[in-house]
């Protein structure tokens, strides 16, 4: 394969959406696919925070206190709104001046958080029709996935986590014990922070292992301030092919002070 059909993709880690925290960020996600001009933008999952549905909170509690459904669905709708807006507006750009297109894949995988909606129906029946994954408001051009679906996409694998055959949780632990249990290069969000390994197999064949699940600005309540310090950021595959990349991780910093 030349180095001409090699590909860009550009991941996006969890945004987790929510009312009354930062969205700015997702303006300077707009502004760097744009700059970056990948082949392909995938999106980790867990952009809908979706806090008004969570079980780790008890009904009544001070933090589920004034938490609406509706409006943890209006403000994830906006937040995609505001990264997918500088990509939509340069491909109208060069459709209209006859430049030369450029229209990346677009793949949206749900998360954990969107799945909070699925799970609240099906335990709620009342809410059939009342509420729905339809309400997540996908800007067109997206392919959007359901939850642990795992997507192919240059020989490589791609899902918002990667379950335990077994248990049903995600599959943890060091990368090098990742690529045994999932067999293939990969690239999943969910857990915050980044991490990232190559594992060398018989012969030439070099497998990746990429676990980047945090692109937001705010803290987390339920850790403390050292455990909320963990790597920001969206990351670019350069040289995507044969399961292989050159990984170029761009932290939030780095977009702050590029875009803002």
């Amino acid at each position: 394969m030349s180095p001409s059909e090699s590909k860009r993709i550009l991941v996006i880690p969890d945004t987790q959406c929510r009312p009354g925290v930062p969205l700015e960020h997702l303006d300077w996600l707009g502004q760097a696919i744009v700059d970056y001009r990948p082949d392909i933008v995938v999106h980790i999952g867990d952009h809908f925070d979706m806090p008004s549905l969570s079980k780790y909170e008890s009904p009544g509690s001070a933090y589920m206190e004034g938490k609406r459904i509706l409006n943890d669905i209006a403000t994830g709708n906006e937040g995609f709104a505001r990264l997918n807006a500088p990509m939509a507006a340069e491909i109208a750009r060069r459709r209209e001046k006859h430049r030369k297109r450029w229209e990346p894949r677009r793949v949206f995988l749900m998360g954990n958080h969107e799945n909070r909606i699925v799970r609240a129906v099906h335990e709620e029946p009342k809410l059939d029709g009342l509420l729905s994954l339809d309400m997540l408001k996908v800007p067109e051009g997206w392919e959007t996935h359901p939850f642990l679906e795992i997507v192919e996409i240059e020989g490589i694998l791609f899902s918002h986590y990667f379950s335990n055959t077994q248990s049903g949780k995600a599959i943890g632990g060091s990368i090098d014990n990742r690529l045994n249990r999932i067999g293939r290069s990969f690239v999943m969000g969910h857990q915050q922070g980044l991490l990232y390994g190559i594992r060398q197999f018989p012969g030439s064949l070099m497998r990746h292992g990429l676990v980047c699940g945090s692109f937001y600005q705010h803290d987390e309540h339920y850790r403390d301030a050292q455990s909320n310090g963990e790597w920001r950021g969206i990351v670019v595959l350069n040289e995507v092919r044969d399961e292989g990349y050159d990984i170029m991780p761009l932290s939030m910093n780095y977009l702050r002070r590029r875009y803002s």
